[in-house]
């Protein structure tokens, strides 16, 4: 479903560089898939971008203080248990480890770690819509889950990402801003889009990996058969149609995940009185800015996760680090 390249011998011997008691890892970014703008997939400018997930963080961060004690900052000096605790606190509950050198491979990484309960959580509730949107897309799996759980949440998390694109999307639209809709997802809202990344780059994304989102994809179409029309000649060009009546509009609002239903209640009542959540959303979907409501109430999460992941990121980077990696983003935007 979710794809793996010939990069993977490379990265085998790099997941043997830590400790093996994680669940699912995947890769990320342009250091592992194509986008416009980068002179290759492998360049050395494209660091790459690891995601462990682990059913123990304290017992992983301690095995991979003995392991790999340099990967850290000053925070090292704490201890596993509390960079566990401060991983699963705040933020998008992800604990990165950022330019990290792997010498023997000539590449340079930052690894994030996420417990396997909060990946699940954001899977499929959408709590901050931040490793569910790099799900989103097309990535390279290095180690399948272990769990039938990560895959189920795996597979939900596409299909509430095409409910919510086609929430946003009008009638008629194209195969490429279908994939761009879903893209944007966990961008719209990002404030590193204002202050750090290319403003093209949910379209420098879509543009060079059309056919990994078609097969990314396929199956979860195949479930909208009865409210998206898609071309049958894989065009990106030709006219997808989609069923815009209320009851479908209905079926898309109750398709989304738990916290973006949340929020849309709670601005639709603004707090004011209890209501059942169907009624509302059957308010929304006969509201003609039924779009404006869900594209806010995506923002809202999304800007919310990135800005305490960002902050949260700079102890874990170190002072030193966290100004080279945010040069090296200001240089590959403006270049």
């Amino acid at each position: 479903m979710l794809t793996r390249g010939n990069t993977a011998p490379m990265f085998f011997r790099i997941l043997s560089k830590f400790p093996q008691s994680f669940s699912f890892c995947f890769a990320y970014g342009s250091g592992v898939k194509q986008q416009l703008g980068y002179d290759s997939v492998r360049s050395k400018r494209n660091m790459i971008d690891l995601i462990y997930a682990v059913d123990n963080a304290h017992r992983w961060h301690t095995a991979n203080l003995d392991q790999n004690f340099e990967h850290y900052s000053s925070m090292r000096l704490l201890g596993g248990g509390t960079i566990a605790k401060y991983q699963e606190s705040f933020g998008a509950r992800v604990y990165f480890n950022t330019l990290v050198q792997i010498p023997d491979e000539d590449v340079i990484i930052k690894y994030g770690v996420v417990s396997t309960k909060d990946l699940l959580e954001d899977l499929t509730d959408w709590r901050c819509i931040y490793l569910a949107g790099r799900l989103h897309k097309p990535v390279e799996i290095i180690r399948n889950a272990t769990s039938s759980k990560i895959q189920n949440a795996i597979e939900q998390n596409l299909r509430s990402a095409v409910h919510a694109a086609l929430l946003l999307l009008p009638e008629k639209f194209t195969e490429f801003e279908l994939y761009r809709a879903i893209s944007n997802l966990s961008y719209s809202g990002d404030f590193r889009m204002i202050f750090g990344e290319n403003k093209d780059k949910v379209n420098n994304i879509v543009r060079p990996q059309l056919e990994n989102f078609r097969n990314l994809y396929s199956a979860t179409f195949e479930e909208f058969r009865p409210c998206l029309e898609l071309p049958i000649s894989g065009s990106d060009n030709q006219i997808c149609t989609q069923d815009l009546s209320e009851t479908t509009i209905l079926a898309h609002l109750n398709g989304l995940p738990k916290w973006p239903i949340r929020l849309i209640v709670e601005r639709q009542t603004s707090g004011r009185y209890r209501q059942d959540t169907e009624d509302i959303l059957i308010g929304v979907s006969r509201s003609t800015n039924y779009q404006s409501i869900v594209a806010s109430c995506l923002r809202s999460i999304v800007w919310s996760s990135s800005v305490w992941q960002s902050i949260k990121n700079i102890p874990t980077a170190g002072m030193a680090k966290s100004v080279r990696y945010s040069w090296a983003k200001a240089l590959k935007t403006f270049s």
